[in-house]
């Protein structure tokens, strides 16, 4: 297995301290980058380890933070906190800008090859930063078919691809077309995949405290997703010896 470093990283967004996790690939030459966005409850292992993940591949890789460093179990302390940071598309730029100046700090962060995934809330974040015409290479999520300001998706610049469960009651149908629509009308390069019988957050492992209604993890999907958004990463953002 390829030796992974990783450090704690404090920085200001949102009026908060943001405590995020950056994962470094061996050696000592400089990778392609990638965000790393949590759900709405906020950043956990699971976010951590998959940043690991990436950085086993090759990538410098920073899960991000939300909510200044707290997971938010509660859902309506999760709903309150989420629900108003994402009817602000300033605000999530805000949190999306303030990680990725933390990316590009890092010495082995290729400036020129970075690329923005994220789950819910951090995947809405991605979308944001693509909207407001940053260089990214690659836009992945999952459970995020957010849409944003008339006219501003014009400004992505990189393939979009985005997942989501078949039973997601957070992001129906409509939801679906609506996202849909706004790519294909921005001529964006988008992608969606619709996995079937899965719910909101089917990605995620089970957890241990109480979970809204249709949220549900789906470890097939979850898997299949993974691999996607690899595929993606593969595609749009190759790492090279």
């Amino acid at each position: 297995m390829t030796t992974v470093t990783t450090r704690t990283v404090e920085y200001p967004a949102d009026n908060l301290t943001m405590i995020g996790h950056l994962a470094l690939p061996a050696g000592t030459g400089r990778r392609p980058a990638v965000l790393v966005g949590p759900e709405g409850v906020g950043l956990s292992d699971v976010e951590r380890r998959r940043a690991e993940a990436l950085a086993e591949l090759g990538y410098v890789a920073l899960a991000f933070d939300l909510h200044g460093g707290r997971y938010l179990e509660d859902p309506e302390e999760m709903l309150a906190r989420c629900m108003p940071l994402l009817a602000d598309p300033d605000r999530m730029r805000g949190i999306g800008h303030a990680a990725l100046d933390v990316l590009r700090a890092e010495p082995r962060a290729d400036l020129d090859r970075t690329a923005a995934i994220g789950y819910g809330t951090g995947g809405a974040v991605a979308l944001e930063l693509g909207r407001d015409g940053v260089d990214l290479r690659a836009i992945g999520t999952v459970n995020a078919l957010t849409t944003g300001r008339p006219g501003e998706a014009a400004r992505i610049r990189c393939p979009v691809w985005a997942g989501v469960g078949s039973e997601d009651p957070i992001m129906p149908p409509a939801q679906r077309v609506a996202f849909t629509e706004e790519m294909q009308a921005a001529g964006v390069d988008w992608r969606l995949v619709v996995y079937g019988g899965a719910l909101h957050a089917f990605h995620h492992p089970s957890v241990d405290h109480t979970v809204p209604p249709g949220v549900g993890h789906h470890p097939r999907h979850a898997q299949r997703a993974w691999r996607d958004i690899v595929a993606l990463l593969a595609e749009c953002l190759p790492v090279m010896d």
